[in-house]
């Protein structure tokens, strides 16, 4: 049972997590959005999308474009240079967000790991039980009666020791495959800038 709250804790505290890092709109969306803006050379559109969106994509988006629009009225440094400089920021800005994505997953997979094993120690000690209490009585329906008890509690502690692991892996996956796109996003979001950027301000 404490395995079983703490694995829906935090599933319920990752859950709130990957839904605010994946903003408000689809990542896609929003990334065509700010390449139409950015093809047009309207950076502060761009930025506005970003705020629209929120969520990690759009905050490593956001200090992108903050760069990206001191980059095109700077003279001093070189195309390339300011691509790096452009890149820099966001993988400053990635390093951030990712860090708070992945948070407690570990738990979950812990879980999902030990509960098994949990229950399996109770389904021990409950047949342990059971059957010290038949060695140490005699009398038919007694012993019956508390060989009876201790297997449902052998076979409680197994059922919710799988139930806890079965849900504790399910969700890892869940959550594992929403920070993959949230990461895809950010990955993308990092190179249409670069790109963008080098193929308009050559």
């Amino acid at each position: 049972i404490g395995t079983f709250l703490t694995m829906l804790t935090f599933v319920i505290e990752r859950f709130m997590t990957v839904a605010k890092a994946s903003g408000t709109s689809s990542n896609a969306d929003f990334i065509r959005k700010v390449q139409y803006h950015l093809a047009n050379k309207n950076v502060d559109a761009a930025l506005a999308e970003c705020d629209k969106q929120k969520g990690s994509v759009g905050n490593v988006m956001k200090a992108g474009l903050g760069v990206y629009k001191e980059m095109i009225t700077d003279n001093e440094l070189n195309t390339e240079q300011k691509i790096l400089a452009i890149q820099k920021e966001v993988e400053e800005a990635t390093s951030l967000e990712l860090p708070m994505l992945e948070k407690n997953l570990v738990f979950l997979s812990t879980i999902a790991t030990i509960a098994t094993l949990i229950g399996l120690l109770g389904t021990v000690i409950g047949m342990i039980r059971a059957f010290a209490t038949l060695g140490a009585e005699s009398g038919g329906s007694a012993s019956a009666q508390a060989l009876s008890v201790g297997i449902s509690e052998a076979l409680y502690n197994t059922a919710l020791g799988i139930g806890t692991s079965a849900f504790s892996i399910v969700f890892y996956n869940i959550f594992t495959t929403k920070i993959d796109g949230i990461t895809y996003g950010i990955d993308e979001s990092g190179f249409t800038l670069t790109q963008t950027f080098a193929s308009l301000y050559k």
